[in-house]
Order: structure tokens, then C-alpha cells, then sequence
């Protein structure tokens, strides 16, 4: 044993003595680089099918041809929903419905789900179906799932890659409830549940949201979610639109690129095709959203999730603690000490982004449904500029930076994104001179 370990003791010298194992340096006195956090996997048939834009999809549930059968209606119908925001429609494909799609500038998620074309009832009509769409631009997803897996996890796995197989140009849309069977969807290109949690239980909305986002982030997909068209319980008015609000924008600080309005039988009339007063608070949230439409696919996957603690819940009533508290969902996510972007004040969740893959991008969102707030962020780094996006206008627009830091309202419900253009820090200079004793010097 001593022979043994005198053995081990005399290689350790010699490693040491080489400078092959000392912690802290390299070989020629310098200290190691601290390699930089890898990047993102990317799928490049994922990335080459996904959405250019933030999807809104209009539905009279699935599974059947629940759509106007008459051209005309259908044509009234694509051309009401593109008027209040919708930008897409979940239905059964016809060439002509294609036609009135296109017309309108609505993209068509294709119900894999109806008796025609099934994708495991009647596969090889499936699969016809699926080889003629290669490459439409009126196509937006194949609508896979939208329930509870049970014991069906394998076989919607099956259904992701025969789709694939039969059209890669288009991506999967898959749902189910809640969190369960989420592992089933790592080959789907949307990540997608629903929990309508505002009748559900409004803490729980956190619970499966960055579950999904730990889901699609770890296999490079997106997040969708259903969301209930009425999460005030039939009542309309301000209650709905403030519920509604909290939804999108807290989703989309978790990474959400696209929703269905479950059900548009609550929100238009099937047969008169006229909207109904929920539906009239859709369009009115829509309105708020839809301007972000093509911002929002540029954010990806959050790098990140932050929150604040609150003193009040999404419906505006005290929490019941004497110190403010970490939102149900979020106990894990509170503002690191390290973290260059800092609360001032407000109660707030953040997403934090790279936008287009190369530039700082936050996206914070409102935790009450129901009051305002007047955020503050303290700012770290010196700043060349900082931008938020207006909605109103659809134009980036300046957000001074004092003391250090920027200041911005949050509608109830709201949320807003915001570019962050930090000074880059000077280029250390390199050793050795320029012939004529002359260093060599970044290019300004």
C-alpha cells in the first residue's frame, strides 16, 4: 500500500511539476479562459419550418369538419377573424378553403384529427395529404393532439415522425394536459398544453408554463398553449380582458409563440357568424398583442426567467403574507444578486432573451391582472441604447436611461419588450509590437 501510494504521490509531482494539472494557470503563466456558456443546440430542419410570426388561431374545436361548409360562409368567416387579428384558423384542408386562406392572409393549421385524413386511423390518406402540402405557404402546422395522452405517448410519438417523414416543412403542433406525457413531445416542434388555469387554479399558471419551457428549451422546440376564451367564467368586460392579458404576457416571458382561443363557439355565433361579447374581448386583447406578431418569433427560447415578489395576486387581492412573497411557480426564480438588470420597483416577471440570437432583449410582464405598475429597472452596464417596442405605433421607440436605470408603466395585465444596447467593453490589447514599435489596435 505505502509502495502503491508513493507511486501515485511521485506522477502527481511530476504532473504538477509539468504544469499540466495546476488549477488556476496555463503552461505559460497565464490564467485559463472561463469558457463561454454553449450555445443553444439548434435543429436546422426545426428552425427552417418554424412560424415567422406569433400564431392566433380561431377554431370550432377538432377532430370534425365543424367549419361553414358553404364557400361563401367560410370566406365570411376567414375574412371576420383576419379583420379582428386572428392570423390563422384550425380546420379541415381543402384546396378551396386554401384559396380563401390565402386571400385573406390567414395560414391554415391542418387537423390531422378528422376522419378524412387521419394520422393513425387513415395513414396513408394522412400521408397523401401530407406530401401534396410540402412546401404551401398557406399551411402553418399539422394539428397532431389537443387532450390527455393516457397511455397514447408512444403512439403521438410515432405520429410526430411520420408527419415529419411525410412533410418536413411544416411543424408539428401537439397538445396535452396540463404537464403530463410532456417528455412525448420532444421531437414536436411546439410544445403545447392547456390548463385554463384561471378556473383551475390561477396559481398553477406557472407550474406548467416553465415546465414546458424547460421542455422546448431542452429540446430546441416552442412553446404553444390553449388558451380559455373565457377565463372569467362567461362574464365579459374588463375581468376577461385583464385575465386574458395576464395569460398571453406572462406566457410570452416564458416563451410562447403562438395560442388557440379554445373555443370560438363561446366567441362567435357558428351560424350567424357574428361575435359574441366574449369574443368581442378576444379581438379587443388581440388588438394589443397582434402588433408584436412578428417580433416575438425573433426572441426564441428565454435564456432566462425572473420575478419579482408581490404583495398582491393576479386578481388584485393581498396575498395574505406581512413581506412580499415569490409568486406559486417561481420560487426558484428570483433576480440573482449577479444579474446586470436589477428591480427597482414594480411587480413584475421578465423573460430575458437574445434577440434575433444576438442582441439583449427582455420581455416583462405584469403579475396583476388587474392594477398597473410603475416598473423601474436599475441598468449595469453603460447602455448605447435602449428601446421599447410601441404597440400602438409598431415602431421601436427610445426609453431614456437615468440614474442609471429606466423607468416604464405596465398596463394591467400587460407586458412589454425591450431591446438593450450595451457599450461593448474595450478589446484588451495584444503583446507584441507592430513593426516600427507600433502596437496593433482593435478597428474602431
Amino acid at each position: 500500500m505505502r509502495t502503491r501510494h508513493g507511486a501515485l504521490l511521485v506522477a502527481l509531482m511530476v504532473l504538477l511539476g509539468c504544469g499540466l494539472a495546476v488549477a488556476g494557470e496555463k503552461p505559460d503563466g497565464k490564467k485559463p479562459v472561463k469558457p463561454k456558456e454553449p450555445e443553444p443546440v439548434v435543429d436546422p430542419l426545426k428552425a427552417g419550418r418554424r412560424p415567422t410570426e406569433f400564431f392566433s388561431v380561431f377554431n370550432f374545436g377538432y377532430a370534425a369538419d365543424n367549419m361553414p361548409k358553404e364557400p361563401e360562409q367560410f370566406e365570411t368567416l376567414v375574412k371576420r377573424i383576419s379583420e379582428a387579428g386572428y392570423n390563422a384558423i384550425l380546420c379541415k384542408h381543402t384546396d378551396e378553403r386554401a384559396a380563401i386562406c390565402k386571400k385573406y392572409g390567414i395560414k391554415m393549421m391542418v387537423d390531422l384529427l378528422v376522419p378524412e385524413h387521419h394520422v393513425f386511423k387513415a395513414p396513408d390518406q394522412c400521408e397523401a395529404l401530407c406530401r401534396k402540402l410540402r412546401g404551401d405557404a398557406t399551411v402553418l402546422a399539422y394539428h397532431l393532439w389537443s387532450d390527455q395522452f393516457g397511455k397514447q405517448g408512444k403512439g403521438r410519438q410515432r405520429d410526430i415522425r411520420n408527419v415529419h417523414e411525410w412533410d418536413p416543412t411544416h411543424p408539428t403542433y401537439i397538445g396535452t394536459y396540463k404537464t403530463a406525457g410532456m417528455s412525448f413531445l420532444a421531437e414536436s416542434d411546439f410544445v403545447s398544453y392547456y390548463d385554463f388555469h384561471w378556473k383551475r387554479g390561477a396559481n398553477k399558471n406557472f407550474k406548467h408554463l416553465l415546465t414546458a419551457w424547460q421542455t422546448a428549451k431542452a429540446t430546441d422546440a416552442r412553446v404553444g398553449r390553449f388558451v380559455a376564451t373565457d377565463p372569467a367564467f362567461g362574464r365579459t368586460g374588463a375581468g376577461n380582458i385583464g385575465r386574458h392579458r395576464y395569460t398571453l404576457n406572462t406566457s410570452i416571458a416564458c416563451g410562447l409563440k403562438g395560442c388557440l382561443w379554445f373555443v370560438g363557439n363561446r366567441t362567435m355565433n357558428p351560424k350567424t357568424l357574428e361575435w359574441t361579447g366574449l369574443g368581442l374581448d378576444v379581438n379587443k386583447v388581440l388588438a394589443e398583442i397582434m402588433p408584436l406578431r412578428a417580433e416575438i418569433p425573433k426572441l426564441g427560447n428565454p435564456r432566462a426567467i425572473y420575478s419579482t415578489r408581490i404583495t398582491r395576486t393576479p386578481k388584485n387581492r393581498p396575498t395574505g403574507h406581512d413581506e412580499p412573497i415569490m409568486p406559486k411557480g417561481l420560487e426558484k426564480h428570483a433576480f440573482p444578486e449577479r444579474f446586470w438588470i436589477q428591480p427597482r420597483s414594480g411587480e413584475f416577471l421578465m423573460g430575458v432573451f437574445k434577440y434575433e440570437g444576438k442582441r439583449d432583449a427582455v420581455f416583462v410582464a405584469n403579475h396583476n391582472a388587474y392594477a398597473e405598475q410603475d416598473v423601474a429597472l436599475e441598468l449595469r452596464k453603460d447602455m448605447k441604447s435602449v428601446r421599447l417596442f410601441d404597440r400602438k405605433t409598431g415602431q421601436w421607440r427610445a426609453l431614456p436611461v437615468e440614474d442609471g436605470g429606466i423607468n416604464f408603466k405596465l398596463d394591467w395585465g400587460g407586458g412589454e419588450l425591450i431591446l438593450l444596447d450595451a457599450v461593448e467593453p474595450e478589446k484588451k490589447e495584444e503583446d507584441g509590437d507592430k513593426a516600427g514599435g507600433e502596437r496593433d489596435r482593435p478597428a474602431k
